[in-house]
């Protein structure tokens, strides 16, 4: 069962970027992330949605 979250450490592995980039992303205005306390949580399944619709605008 894949995981509902991610971090952003797991974030900038999944994309290959730098971990700085990664938080870059994470304060994005579209860009979904949750907040719980000091942690920022990326919700997988929001994050495989904004991607397809970033490479889409992209190709455009």
């Amino acid at each position: 069962m894949e995981k509902e979250t991610m971090s952003v450490q797991e974030l900038s592995t999944r994309m290959g970027i730098s971990l700085p980039k990664a938080y870059a992303l994470t304060k994005e205005p579209d860009f979904p992330v949750v907040h719980i306390g000091t942690r920022i949580l990326i919700p997988v399944d929001a994050f495989k949605e904004w991607l397809v619709i970033h490479s889409q605008k992209e190709q455009l």
